[in-house]
């Protein structure tokens, strides 16, 4: 029984520091959107949260271009959970993504408008995303689709 005793008492003594650890509750959401200019390259780049990232595959997604993207103007937002909402000036969605190494990685494409936005607005309405566009009524957004204002 002595001789048993000794390595449980190792094992849970080494795995027992191995548990990981969790801070909650985080809220990762941005207070207002950040409106970005794309250069000549396809990148982007957020100064006040260090982010910067290339757009080309998604202006590819939704223009069917990646060549000429210098000055299109990008709106991007962040929601609580950390999911970045990205649309533009005549976009007909609003592009989802989630984080991976290194990577942002599209969670959802939620279809808004089959002409085009004018003009684009996010605010944070913890724990979603408002979506303005003009005179259009606003729309309240989370990273699965529309919840309020229109067709999900």
């Amino acid at each position: 029984m002595k001789s048993l005793l000794l390595p449980l008492f190792l094992c849970a003594f080494l795995f027992g520091g191995c548990a990981s650890l969790t801070l909650k509750p985080t809220d990762f959401g941005w207070p207002v959107e950040s409106v970005l200019k794309v250069d000549g390259k396809g990148m982007v780049q957020e100064e006040r949260y260090q982010l910067s990232f290339n757009v080309k595959p998604m202006l590819h997604e939704e223009t069917g271009d990646s060549v000429n993207v210098s000055g299109i103007t990008l709106r991007i937002i962040r929601d609580r959970a950390g999911y970045y909402y990205m649309t533009a000036p005549k976009f007909k969605h609003v592009y989802v993504f989630g984080t991976g190494e290194g990577s942002l990685t599209l969670e959802s494409k939620i279809p808004i408008s089959e002409k085009g936005m004018d003009t684009p607005a996010f605010n944070a309405r913890p724990p979603h995303i408002q979506l303005l566009n003009g005179s259009d009524k606003p729309r309240l957004l989370s990273s699965g689709g529309i919840l309020e204002g229109g067709k999900q």
